[in-house]
């Protein structure tokens, strides 16, 4: 069951980003520099290797999580959330900032990938937590 758990939530995880990152396309793009064609597409954006990466991220994250819930004993949806929350407000989002920082990107891309870095481990800490 837990291999079951793990995937969905890595699959409910990465449909929230898609979902995410679709709404804000227009302002990520800008903010992440990203040359687009007239049609406000991205520039040789055709690859699926991105996909790929961000699928196996999900699990790798959604895996941890449970690993980490399962030691901590967070066993209900409430408690997946607010400890998804937090992993993504306080581990993952300041390691985003951090990088952003130095490498001297645009205080909106650090806005728009926290944002997104702090709801996907939320929903995937929601999902496990209904398993």
């Amino acid at each position: 069951m837990g291999v079951v758990a793990v995937l969905v939530a890595a699959l409910a995880g990465f449909a929230v980003g898609a979902v995410w990152y679709m709404t804000l396309a227009r302002p990520w793009m800008k903010a992440a520099g990203i040359p687009v064609d007239e049609n406000g597409k991205p520039v040789n954006g055709a690859s699926p290797l991105p996909f790929v990466i961000s699928g196996i991220c999900m699990i790798l994250v959604a895996g941890m999580m449970r690993h980490i819930f399962a030691m901590a004993g967070i066993e209900s949806p409430g408690g997946g959330l607010v400890a998804g929350l937090g992993v993504g407000a306080f581990f993952i989002t300041p390691w985003v900032a951090m990088n952003y920082a130095y490498a001297m990107r645009p205080r909106n891309l650090t806005l728009l990938d926290g944002g997104y870095s702090i709801l996907g481990p939320g929903v995937i800490g929601l999902v496990l937590g209904l398993f």
